[in-house]
């Protein structure tokens, strides 16, 4: 459907929930989900607000081309101010939730205050109501799911839920939705815990409509749909491998950031590659990966299902992680394997399960157990501290150390800081790889030069998701740019910053961009939406959010100085592969990107931007 037209405001300090009309007006301004969420995150939240406070808020969103039948059109996404970062955090997610969310009626869900007690949101199309949750709290995302559906007697309601990480306040912590998505950085989930908000479990049974143009509607998303199915990418590369089909191409450029960024190439990633998914282990015959997986709507399913060896050390006593579950992508095993030298792809997928499980930011969590061994080489961190020895590849370490900081124990609340906090507490905050305070992914900015600003720019800190520059300088989409030249990217970037933000405020994959442009995207929304939807309109909708998001983090207290990399990408060149001996160009492709973006040099909007942009 188009927009629902209504919005669910929960007050979580008295126990209400009440409907409201949605802003149209915004609607047409900022469209939905990412945008549309933001602008009422801003307009009612104070910048300078304490992240975990009650005066904080967490806004469940979805596009308007969510629960439709075009491809990919089941994301929804969750907007806060990030306690990792203390910048505006948006978190996107797949699976099937956010289209419940949407047949039940709902645009979107505004959660403000603090319950006193544990309590899940239960919304059945139009009614609303808190519940107890209090028999909830400490349990895994996955037995929370399955303890609601079984109470509720319903196994067709949808689950976004919290772990312990979300209730222990891991500043990475997650919300995870259908057991094995997430919304998953900045920490969106320690806020959902500060708010002793346990979960959203929702069903909808109103199914879609409202849409402006049916017949049209149907016949455009036909005809895009084909071209998602005759593109290399979206119909062979990502449905065979998933993202993973990344992992030997990134080693061979020289741009996968190994043992904590110290090189660009990691000897073991054929081990962890997708293609090493496929193949059968020698124990018992089988492969890592089960099958392919899609989320609501989507035609490409690039979602992996894998089984690890139940005689794998890591779980021979644990029959909980026998079976088939969600399955590791790259930036997931790039974090959780290359950031740590740990080639051992059955550990990974354990690993990544125990992410899933409590709900934490693999990213996040596996580049921080980077600097971890990093500060335990050197010796600044003591076996000890940490009680097992942690040196570059160890496996037992990784998987015990996420055991640790999923359940709060031990050195595990250390790790549940960040590496931003961990490496400033040690003495050696240059050994953390990280953005306003969040993990950069799987993509050295040394190797992959626009990638640096990409992280360096982006409104929520570290992110590939806010401009996916890889598409052009290795995939040559849509057209070939030079991975190792600086010139050019700055024009790059910001196109693709807005682009990305009309995605992902349309209800759509931004995975469909490698076959889709955002020319493909605007008659699927100009058929589904009322009003005058043109190219020039969605292009200005894109960098009207990115500079919305631009303001809050102003005046949330962030300067130019904050987008900026680590200081090892700056003078540590590359020491193999295509990028050898070169740093991030980062120093002299920023003031070209300032003052595309209409900034000045402090990289404020200037005025004259502000009103262009109707900000």
């Amino acid at each position: 459907m188009s927009w629902a037209k209504r919005v669910l405001r929960v007050d979580l300090s008295s126990g209400r929930c009440k409907e409201e009309p949605l802003n149209m007006e915004w609607a047409q301004e900022y469209l939905g989900q990412r945008g549309l969420a933001t602008k009422y995150f801003v307009e009612e939240v104070d910048p300078k607000v304490d992240p975990l406070s009650p005066d904080n808020k967490l806004i469940f969103t979805t596009g308007p081309l969510t629960g439709t039948m075009a491809s990919t059109g089941g994301r929804y996404s969750v907007v806060t101010k990030g306690p990792l970062t203390g910048v505006i955090a948006c978190s996107n997610s797949g699976g099937y939730i956010g289209a419940e969310i949407k047949m039940a009626g709902w645009d979107m869900i505004i959660c403000e205050g603090r319950a006193e007690k544990p309590v899940y949101l239960w919304i059945q199309d139009d009614k609303a109501e808190l519940r107890d949750a209090s028999h909830l709290w400490g349990k895994t995302t996955w037995d929370t799911e399955e303890i609601i559906k079984n109470s509720h007697q319903d196994p067709q309601i949808r689950v976004s839920s919290i772990g312990r990480a979300g209730e222990n306040g891991v500043l990475y912590a997650c919300v995870v939705n259908d057991l094995h998505r997430a919304a998953g950085r900045s920490g969106v989930g320690a806020v959902m815990g500060s708010k002793n908000l346990k979960a959203l479990a929702v069903r909808g049974t109103k199914g879609v409509g409202n849409i402006k143009d049916f017949k049209t509607f149907m016949q455009v998303t036909k005809e895009k749909k084909q071209i998602l199915a005759d593109n290399a990418v979206t119909g062979q590369g990502l449905p065979t491998y998933g993202t993973q089909v990344l992992m030997n191409v990134i080693n061979e450029i020289g741009a996968l950031p190994t043992r904590n960024s110290q090189d660009v190439q990691f000897e073991g990633a054929g081990k962890i590659s997708g293609e090493a998914m496929h193949e059968k282990r020698p124990t018992d015959g089988k492969a890592n990966l089960v099958t392919n997986n899609a989320c609501f709507g989507c035609t490409i399913a690039c979602g992996r299902i894998s089984q690890v060896d139940k005689s794998h050390w890591s779980v021979e006593n644990s029959p909980k992680y026998w079976g088939a579950t969600g399955g590791l992508e790259y930036e997931n095993a790039w974090s959780l394997g290359a950031a740590n030298g740990v080639d051992d792809l059955e550990a990974l997928t354990v690993a990544n399960m125990i992410c899933n499980e409590d709900g934490m930011d693999p990213i996040s969590f596996g580049a921080t157990i980077g600097a971890v061994m990093e500060l335990y080489t050197m010796g600044v961190i003591s076996k000890k501290q940490l009680g097992m020895d942690a040196p570059f590849g160890s496996a037992q370490a990784l998987v015990d150390l996420a055991h640790m900081t999923a359940e709060g124990r031990g050195f595990g609340p250390e790790i549940a800081q960040g590496s931003a906090r961990l490496c400033e507490k040690y003495g050696h905050p240059e050994l953390s790889m990280t953005v306003k305070k969040q993990e950069f992914p799987a993509y050295d900015p040394r190797g992959i030069q626009g990638m640096g600003l990409t992280y360096a720019t982006s409104n929520r800190g570290a992110c590939h998701l806010r401009s996916y520059t890889v598409a052009s300088e290795v995939l040559g989409i849509p057209v070939k740019t030079d991975p190792l030249e600086t010139d050019g990217k700055a024009e790059l970037v910001k196109a693709f910053q807005d682009a990305t933000a009309v995605f992902d405020s349309s209800g759509l994959c931004l995975f469909t961009s490698f076959a889709w442009s955002v020319e493909d995207v605007q008659p699927q929304i100009d058929a589904a939406c009322e009003g005058d939807w043109t190219m020039d309109k969605l292009m200005t909708v894109g960098e009207r959010i990115w500079n919305l998001e631009r303001q809050f983090n102003l005046a949330a207290g962030m300067t130019a100085a904050d987008d900026d990399l680590p200081k090892r990408l700056k003078t540590e060149a590359a020491k193999s592969g295509p990028a050898k001996g070169l740093t991030s160009g980062i120093d002299k492709m920023k003031p070209e990107y300032y003052q595309i973006r209409g900034w000045d040099t402090n990289g404020v909007p200037t005025a004259e931007t502000l009103s262009r942009l109707g900000l």
